[in-house]
């Protein structure tokens, strides 16, 4: 078979033993669960409009504001559907306002006469918005890159625990099983941040939240792509990692540099969310910018160029890592007598090329 089908072979086998997986059944219903939940859950206990009782003719302007407006017959009819729980408040007809234990504020600011309001800025950001879109954007991308990354890292270790590496690779190339280990978890952590986010987007759209929507919208759709190209990066990285030990136990040691790496760029963007120049600054370093990016899109502070390129510079360093990472995965993959450094796995790539080379020409 040529190399293509072989990559194929090996990244199918891989999604049909993750999809059988529960971690990541599980993992995949908590983030739609919390999709939904952040969409449609508050416009369904915002619930709707309040109920007034109103006697006599209602005043116009009740007309403009979000309220449900019935007509009773009598003040007395009024008061006793207040009390019933029937409606939230009443409007008598000499302009007592009517309400069980607290003033109806949503009634009393209606028919309070409002001053005019200059508003000096008024594309600003919601605060408690501002606060949450970065917070999302960086933990999916932490969570996801991490759970994905380990569950890599975890697969090629087992695989060379059990020795059935050395069976996988009697078949395929080294750089074929590792291209197929990494085309899977891309694919899955993919389809899975795809789906949140399709969820995400009609959940907004069945809660009414039109201006979230046209907000969130560009941003979300930078996010696959910086999102992919930024896990193939890292998922070559935790790959080599799962390919430097021979014991499960010791890929939380190994995996230190890796783990730091997807955690830092997190609490950058999560801490500095609210600063411009650090946020700039994040979003043109790799590790950092599927997260920075999107964020700055969101806020409105990126002009159209910039995130072209943050995203080209995000791919050249993907390429470079993924020739790094592939290089100490084949250079320690076969090794089995304990721990392996990342320097000795790559000494060990570069005299098994020469070796090759050697017997090419002989």
């Amino acid at each position: 078979m040529n190399t293509f089908e072989a990559v194929r072979i090996v990244a199918a086998r891989e999604i049909r033993v993750k999809l059988r997986d529960k971690a990541f059944l599980f993992s995949t219903i908590f983030f739609l669960v919390f999709a939904v939940g952040g969409t449609v859950l508050p416009a369904m206990l915002a619930g709707g409009p309040s109920t007034v009782a109103v006697t006599g003719t209602a005043p116009a302007a009740l007309s403009t504001a979000d309220l449900d407006v019935r007509v009773v017959a009598d003040e007395a009819t009024a008061r006793a559907q207040v009390r019933d729980g029937d409606v939230d408040a009443a409007l008598l007809s000499d302009g007592t306002v009517v309400a069980l234990t607290d003033a109806p504020n949503e009634l009393v600011n209606a028919l309070s006469t409002r001053p005019t309001v200059e508003l000096l800025d008024p594309s600003a950001l919601d605060p408690v918005l501002a606060y949450l879109v970065p917070l999302f954007f960086a933990l999916i991308f932490f969570f996801v890159s991490l759970t994905f990354g380990l569950q890599i890292a975890q697969s090629v270790t087992e695989e060379k625990q059990t020795r059935v590496v050395e069976i996988l690779v009697a078949a395929v190339p080294v750089r074929v099983l590792l291209a197929g280990k990494v085309l899977a978890g891309g694919a899955l952590a993919m389809g899975q941040i795809a789906l949140i986010a399709v969820v995400a987007l009609a959940g907004m759209r069945i809660a009414g939240s039109g201006d979230m929507l046209s907000l969130l919208g560009p941003a979300i759709g930078w996010f696959l792509p910086y999102f992919l190209v930024g896990f193939v990066m890292l998922a070559a990285l935790w790959a080599a990692v799962g390919a430097l030990v021979d014991r499960q136990e010791d890929i939380n040691g190994a995996s230190m540099p890796v783990q730091l790496v997807v955690m830092i760029p997190f609490f950058a963007v999560a801490m500095f969310s609210n600063d411009p120049a650090v946020m700039k600054v994040l979003s043109y370093v790799p590790f950092a910018a599927p997260a920075a990016m999107p964020v700055r899109l969101f806020q409105g502070d990126a002009a159209g160029w910039e995130p072209v390129l943050s995203l080209v510079l995000l791919a050249a360093t993907a390429v470079a890592v993924l020739f790094a990472g592939a290089r100490i995965y084949e250079g320690s993959l076969l090794r089995s007598n304990g721990r392996t450094s990342m320097a000795a796995a790559w000494r060990d790539r570069e005299a098994r090329r020469l070796a090759e080379l050697d017997a090419e020409s002989a």
